[in-house]
């Protein structure tokens, strides 16, 4: 183990041992100390779910990149292990940036991104990115004698040498394949797909999809996977000019629907979906799990308009797990099923009036499952206004006439000159919305329609605001059930 790892284990030892279940999620994985982005090698090895993910120790803002570890039986409940990899050789000295991972002939395999940055004669700095493998056992890791194992120069000519990175790797037929993200000549973003019969000898098979300056610039993060009948590109872009509501300005992330020809390693783009439209999502991952379920993990941040707690000493939540399916050519994403072994306390109502603000007996929290069913074709708003006290609140507001759903947090506590709201295009079905909202003590997850869409944002609220309140301009009818959710007693 080298120096640069020892170090970052034994500062988590130290700071871990003080570590607080209060003020952290409940059913949301955080990091136990310092920052965190990106998931990383989320992936099944030994019948259990495991998750890396970018990792700073020693500070709640961006710095030097390690990977964070941790493991789990249900997707919920977490076992932090220890850092499973330090920037601490030549290659990747400036960062192990993210990547993915598999389990491989009973070993567990990791493939990164390693930075290397150096001064040159002249004086200019020249950065390289570039693939990298390590291998284990589930908690520590070895890294290949012949890393870096992918370089740049593999990629089509003009392409660039810096933006690189983020392999996800998986295996087909005793052959090794990862695609990668890209710049391509132009200036804007690509996949590229690489293969190999062994794993120190890999090879450029094609680029599967670019950017050509429509959609954004980098590609980062992407994942490649069918799903039911169709495949699926997934990325994350950076620069994106904002299209009506679909996208928004800066990083998004975005499901490219279509069909792949194996043999010619061709992927055909049919259709582009949004993944999410909230405040904070970005970079999400899958896996599949034993049982056959493709299941999608996001970080919960954003790089252009970040929001950092100020009373903790870590800093970063990811998304609930998710499962994807196909329905009616649209990716739909709902919660995993594993959830709902930790709800708790029942509290329900059917077929209430809605007209003026109301709270309902038992219909409040910061850790809660709620499902909400609207009705009618009366009213012209509802609002649901959450982690509310005598001043603070965070509001969703459908708009019935314009059919936008819209969450805004500028009420919420903030004291920065923050982002506060987003909006969606979201249609009702014979006069009904169904809507499951996830509140996990500074995070808001939203799903309509049975998982149609997906809005994803932080709070950082302070925690004894857990009122909830009703609105609605002209006769609505709504059923609701709310659950809490503790993932301590289960």
């Amino acid at each position: 183990m080298s120096k640069i790892l020892e170090e970052a284990r034994a500062y988590e030892r130290a700071e871990n041992a003080g570590i607080s279940e209060e003020g952290r999620p409940i059913f949301h994985f955080s990091n136990p100390v310092g920052w965190m982005n990106d998931p990383n090698g989320f992936s099944e090895y030994r019948g259990e779910h495991h998750l890396f993910f970018q990792y700073h120790p020693y500070a709640t803002r961006w710095g030097s990149v390690h990977w964070g570890h941790a493991k789990s039986k249900d997707f919920i409940k977490w076992e932090y292990l220890p850092a499973a990899l330090a920037p601490d050789r030549s290659y990747d000295s400036s960062g192990v940036f993210s990547g993915s991972a598999l389990e491989d002939e009973g070993q567990q395999l990791l493939i990164y991104t390693g930075v290397e940055e150096r001064v040159l004669e002249n004086g200019e700095k020249s950065i390289r990115q570039h693939q990298c493998i390590a291998l284990g056992d589930g908690l520590d890791y070895k890294k290949h004698e012949r890393n870096p194992v992918v370089s740049a120069a593999m990629l089509p000519k003009g392409s660039s040498m810096e933006d690189f990175r983020d392999p996800k790797i998986w295996k087909e037929d005793g052959k090794y394949y990862m695609v990668v993200g890209s710049r391509s000549a132009d200036g804007s973003g690509q996949i590229a797909l690489f293969c190999a019969d062994s794993l120190d000898n890999w090879s450029f098979a094609g680029i599967l999809d670019q950017s050509k300056n429509q959609i954004g610039k980098m590609w980062e993060c992407p994942d490649f996977f069918s799903l039911d009948e169709k495949q699926v590109l997934m990325i994350s872009f950076q620069e994106m000019e904002a299209e009506e509501l679909e996208f928004h300005n800066g990083n998004n992330a975005a499901f490219l629907i279509g069909s792949y020809e194996k043999e010619g390693m061709r992927f055909t783009r049919e259709k582009l979906q949004n993944v999410d439209y909230g405040l904070d999502f970005y970079a999400p991952q899958t896996m599949l799990t034993e049982d056959g379920r493709r299941i999608m993990i996001g970080w919960m941040q954003s790089w252009d308009n970040p929001m950092y707690p100020d009373t903790q000493s870590w800093s970063g939540i990811m998304s609930i797990p998710r499962e994807l399916s196909l329905r009616d050519g649209r990716i739909c994403q709902w919660p995993v099923h594993e959830l709902e072994a930790y709800r708790r306390n029942l509290i329900s109502y059917t077929g209430l009036c809605m007209e003026k603000e109301r709270k309902l007996d038992g219909i409040r929290g910061r850790n809660i499952d709620l499902e909400l069913v609207l009705r009618g074709k009366e009213y012209k708003n509802f609002k649901i206004k959450l982690a509310a006290d005598e001043r603070r609140y965070t509001e969703i507001i459908y708009d019935r006439e314009a059919e936008i759903l819209s969450f805004d947090r500028t009420y919420s506590g903030l004291r920065r000159d923050l982002l506060c709201t987003r909006s969606m295009r979201v249609k009702s079905k014979e006069d009904v919305l169904r809507l499951r909202i996830l509140v996990d003590s500074y995070s808001v997850e939203i799903f309509v329609n049975n998982g149609e869409q997906a809005m994803s944002s932080l709070i950082y609220t302070p925690l004894d605001a857990s009122e909830i309140r009703f609105s609605s301009s002209g006769r609505a009818l709504m059923d609701i059930r709310k659950y809490e959710i503790n993932s301590l007693l289960a």
